[in-house]
């Protein structure tokens, strides 16, 4: 217990100076800095060579913090009682009064907000007087970070502090929906759509590809290990790399596997960790077999799809 607060207090200091840290959440692990300070939040964007036009999703403790930058409405309200904290992101109307760094949004006037489920995380908010801007920990383009020492192989020394929270529980991003309008979701993530639209009681848009960039994971190229992928793939071509979502009775060295029982939830955990499994073994080419487009499903095809255009 006294190592644990201590490494949040040592958090604090660094996030209180402005600088960026590593913490971990229930979906990937994030660059987290002070929301509020421009200084801080220019320094994810250097750190990350993030484009400017990509916002940030900002991390709140409870909805009394959020209250203070933010207009919320009753299909916010629904799915935060439901959901939240959990993994899925917001994008709400931004107050003319509120402190968020104009960097945060792209001067746009929406914002990205999430309530994460990560108890060290959560302590860590609660323990703030201002929320964290907080996107992936790695590169961008590349493969987001679910366990600290991914973090430590993307950024080495340039990061102040990790906070260690184990490996990430659910292991790809949260899902995004945009409320200034028609619920419309913006990016597939962690909480499966359908469960979204039995508590909002209708159907919601789909819109992953949006030309006006107003939350993360849009872009076309995303979530890449480096290599060539393929996706599809019946069988591997020589010297590829073959990703199996079940353990098969025929086994080869270049086979791996997401799951032991076609487990797509199992599979969405270990999908990152694995294909960078795949490049450290010295694979250049990466070939996936068809993963069912159903539940976290789509997530998965979401992102094999844009590493696929490495």
């Amino acid at each position: 217990m006294k190592s644990i607060q201590s490494n949040i207090k040592k958090a604090k200091k660094y996030l209180d100076k402005n600088h960026c840290i590593a913490v971990p959440t229930e979906t990937v692990y994030g660059l987290a800095g002070n929301a509020y300070s421009d200084l801080s939040v220019k320094r994810i964007f250097k750190l990350k060579k993030r484009p400017i036009n990509n916002p940030l999703i900002v991390h709140y403790a409870d909805i009394r913090k959020l209250r203070e930058d933010c207009h919320v409405n009753k299909n916010f309200i629904k799915l935060y009682n439901k959901f939240s904290p959990g993994p899925v992101t917001f994008i709400l109307k931004l107050k003319k009064n509120s402190k968020i760094s104009k960097f945060v949004t792209n001067q746009q006037k929406s914002l990205a907000v999430r309530f994460p489920k990560h108890p060290l995380f959560r302590r860590l908010l609660k323990g703030l007087s201002y929320p964290l801007a907080a996107p992936s920990a790695n590169i961008s383009t590349r493969l987001s970070s679910v366990q600290a020492s991914d973090v430590v192989e993307e950024f080495g020394s340039r990061i102040k502090c990790v906070l260690d929270g184990g490996k990430c529980k659910i292991g790809v991003e949260s899902t995004i929906i945009n409320l200034l309008n028609k619920p419309t979701i913006l990016r597939f993530g962690g909480l499966d759509v359908l469960k979204i639209e039995k508590i909002l009681k209708k159907k919601v848009l789909i819109k992953t590809n949006s030309k006006k960039k107003i939350a993360p994971g849009q872009f076309l190229l995303h979530y890449s290990p480096g290599i060539p992928l393929r996706t599809n793939a019946k069988k591997p071509k020589k010297n590829e790399a073959f990703v199996l979502m079940k353990k098969r009775k025929t086994t080869f060295k270049n086979y791996y596997y997401l799951s032991k029982k076609n487990d797509l939830h199992q599979s969405a955990k270990n999908l990152y960790s694995l294909l960078r499994k795949i490049k450290k073994d010295g694979y250049k080419m990466i070939a996936v077999e068809k993963i069912q487009n159903k539940g976290i499903g789509k997530t998965i095809n979401d992102r094999l799809n844009r590493a696929s255009k490495f």
